[in-house]
């Protein structure tokens, strides 16, 4: 009874073992696979290995079956994403970057147009700013300034 299931299983393997491929390109610039040659059109033959299962996915010069189309397709888009992430991270670090450099601009102008310049002491009350102390600030602010703006 064995023997006869494996002699049955080996003749119906043996046609499938046998079978030709070929591979050309269709008018329209198509890459096509088809068990028959095709007519007027060059085609490359192809052997395909018997040990195979029919199951098995294609192999990387045969085409790509729906779920291996998918997989890449899913994998394109997550790319896309991370790189639309990444870009939109970007741009948004340079509008930090930009509103960092116009503020520290402006504290430097106030610095440098010098007059009264009034800051709250310890106790909350308002003090004004020595010309030490101004022009300190503005050393200061200018050393902030030149490193926030760069660019």
């Amino acid at each position: 009874m064995k023997r006869s299931i494996v002699l049955l299983l080996a003749l119906a393997i043996a046609p499938a073992a046998l079978a030709q491929l070929y591979k050309y390109v269709d008018k329209d610039g198509k890459t096509v696979y088809s068990d028959q040659p095709p007519t007027n059109v060059e085609a490359k033959q192809i052997n395909v290995p018997s040990s195979r299962p029919a199951s098995a996915p294609a192999s990387s010069s045969g085409p790509k079956s729906a779920l291996e189309r998918d997989k890449e397709m899913e994998k394109s888009r997550k790319e896309v994403a991370e790189k639309q992430k990444k870009s939109g991270e970007a741009a948004e670090k340079a509008a930090q970057a930009e509103q960092r450099c116009a503020t520290l601009r402006s504290n430097y102008q106030i610095y440098a147009e010098g007059g009264r310049i009034q800051k709250l002491n310890a106790q909350g009350e308002r003090v004004l700013l020595s010309d030490d102390e101004i022009e300190a600030e503005r050393a200061r602010s200018r050393r902030e300034m030149d490193e926030a703006c760069k660019s």
